[in-house]
C-alpha cells in the first residue's frame, strides 16, 4: 500500500490547522476569503468514489461540521463546498465563506486577482476561531 504524501501545491497554499480524523484542514493562505481545505489522509485518490464507503461518509461529515464552524465564526451568508481537481489531482474539498460584497461577489474565488498572505498572528487566530467553533 502507498503512503500518504501531501502534494506539494497543498501544502505550499495551505497552513496546517488540525487533522480532524480522515482529514487534514488547512487555512488557503489567502486572507481575502475565510478558505479551509480539506484533504483525506488517504494515496492515490483524485475522486471522492475512488474513496472506500466508510470514508465517503466520514468526508461528508468532516465537510459539514467544518462548514458549520466557518459559518458560525464569520457569520458568512453563504459557505461554498468544492472538489475541483483539474489542477492538483489530489483529492481535496474547499470550503470557503462569501459574503455580499466580497472581493467578486458572486463570481468565483478562483483565478481572481493575486493572494493576500495571512499575516503570522492573524492566521492564527482565525485558525483558533475555527477550532473554538467545532
Amino acid at each position: 500500500m502507498t503512503e500518504f504524501t501531501l502534494d506539494e501545491r497543498l501544502e505550499r497554499d495551505g497552513i496546517p490547522i488540525a487533522p480532524i480524523g480522515l482529514c487534514q484542514m488547512r487555512l488557503m493562505n489567502d486572507r481575502r476569503w475565510p478558505w479551509l481545505i480539506l484533504i483525506p489522509q488517504r494515496a492515490d485518490v483524485s475522486e471522492v468514489f475512488e474513496l472506500t464507503p466508510l470514508d465517503q461518509a466520514m468526508l461528508t461529515f468532516e465537510t459539514n461540521m467544518v462548514a458549520a464552524a466557518l459559518k458560525k465564526a464569520t457569520g458568512a451568508e453563504k459557505i461554498n463546498i468544492g472538489a475541483l481537481g483539474n489542477i492538483v489531482r489530489q483529492l481535496h474539498v474547499h470550503v470557503i465563506a462569501r459574503r455580499e460584497g466580497d472581493l467578486n461577489w458572486p463570481g468565483p474565488v478562483w483565478g481572481f486577482g493575486k493572494a493576500e498572505p495571512w499575516p503570522e498572528g492573524a492566521h492564527q487566530a482565525f485558525a483558533a476561531r475555527i477550532l473554538e467553533n467545532f
